[in-house]
């Protein structure tokens, strides 16, 4: 199976590219500054496996939840490439969840088979899901959500992985095991094919990102009601 993935859902820059059984991969500043190095990146990365877009026989990308501008440039540019691709005909797209990924190179590194996958939001909150290992694929235990560190919920013997941890330390699952996880290219790789087989490509126009959050930042009057109000 032939395969482009790239993340850009955190501060790191994830590609890999499969051909076979061989695989490239590249990381590299993530978030805002990957619009600026992302598609460069990927096909340096492409032509080092010998491969174009038309051999591919999907598109993978990180879908969210994550940075906002990170989340934009994953799915814009999965969508201009698939378009393209093939004289026009184009490729199937598959997005794939990042706190998925999150858990999937949890197990690959660590060996983590239930787990709650957190990523930093910003602004004092955490993405988190639970996934559990089974019948060798992933299974999500419950929806995405999105809460203040403090209240993510760990069940007894499960493992917090993601990058949460080195933001808000005791606050988040101060009683789990904690590993340090990100949604790698490579992690996207090993689960689209079990993904492909099971039907969640999509085309390039139906392909989107997911938004937990509806927004990123307060106005300047909601930021000083908030101060008045902590002020009573």
């Amino acid at each position: 199976m032939n395969l482009l993935a790239f993340d850009t859902s955190t501060d790191t820059l994830s590609i890999a590219v499969q051909r076979g059984d061989a695989v490239w991969e590249h990381s590299g500043p993530g978030g805002a500054q990957a619009s600026a190095t992302l598609i460069a990146a990927l096909f340096s990365l492409l032509e080092q496996a010998a491969l174009n877009l038309a051999q591919l026989d999907a598109l993978v990308f990180g879908r969210g939840p994550g940075s906002f501008t990170g989340l934009r440039t994953a799915c814009a540019v999965a969508q201009g490439l698939a378009f393209g691709a093939n004289a026009g005909r184009g490729i199937p797209v598959l997005p794939i969840d990042t706190l998925a990924a999150v858990a999937e190179q949890a197990r690959h590194q660590h060996g983590c088979t239930d787990v709650v996958a957190v990523l930093d939001a910003r602004m004092d909150e955490v993405y988190a899901a639970r996934y559990q290992w089974q019948d060798s694929a992933w299974h999500g235990a419950g929806d995405l959500g999105l809460s203040a560190p403090q209240a993510v919920q760990v069940p007894p013997g499960w493992t917090v992985a993601g990058n949460a941890q080195a933001a808000y330390g005791e606050r988040l699952a101060p009683g789990a095991l904690h590993v340090h996880a990100l949604p790698t290219g490579v992690a996207l790789l090993r689960l689209a094919p079990h993904l492909l087989a099971t039907g969640h490509a999509v085309t390039a126009a139906a392909a989107q990102p997911l938004y937990i959050r509806d927004k990123v930042a307060q106005t300047t009057a909601e930021r000083a009601a908030a101060q008045a109000a902590a002020a009573r």
